[in-house]
């Protein structure tokens, strides 16, 4: 039986449903806290791995159109089982503007809580999921490995926010 807040094993966080609660720490070690951001919404980004080659185009393509979340108020946070250590040393190299979080140890806790973690394979797969300012999870999206998310699924997720 999966913890509370968890999803089920092999079940993606959908719209509707809260959004697990996490604290992990970001490239220099402070932890962050998705419930302390109440009151804005905010999209979280499960990626592989630091340094790959899809990882990298979409989180430039993220970077490159970081005004498309901050002109509706909505933090980006990015996070993969990568220790802290490697995350920083990509974030500096490639200038993101928005916070990469590490759920190394334990090792995929919150991508398991929000059903993106391969056991196979040790990482999370890419899934994104949006969370309103009161918690609750309003849009997702998984992609199968081998394939980005579009900038348009983005776009389209955040516009739901006006409504």
């Amino acid at each position: 039986m999966p913890a509370p807040g968890a999803a089920a094993p092999g079940s993606v966080r959908s719209a509707g449903t809260a959004a697990p609660d996490f604290v992990l720490p970001d490239t220099h070690g402070t932890p962050v806290r998705l419930s302390a951001l109440r009151g804005s919404p905010v999209v979280v980004v499960f990626f592989p791995f630091v340094f790959s080659g899809i990882c990298t185009v979409e989180l430039r393509e993220l970077r490159d159109n970081l005004a498309d979340f901050t002109a509706r108020g909505v933090r980006l946070l990015a996070v993969s089982t990568d220790a802290m250590f490697a995350q920083r040393a990509w974030a500096e190299a490639e200038g993101f503007g928005f916070d990469l979080l590490s759920d190394f140890w334990p090792h995929g806790e919150v991508s398991r809580r929000y059903g993106v973690f391969d056991e196979r394979s040790g990482h999370a797969v890419r899934g994104s999921f949006l969370v309103d300012a009161d918690g609750t999870v309003r849009w997702s999206v998984v992609k199968p490995k081998g394939r980005a998310r579009e900038l348009a699924e983005y776009r389209d997720a955040l516009a739901t926010l006006e409504t």
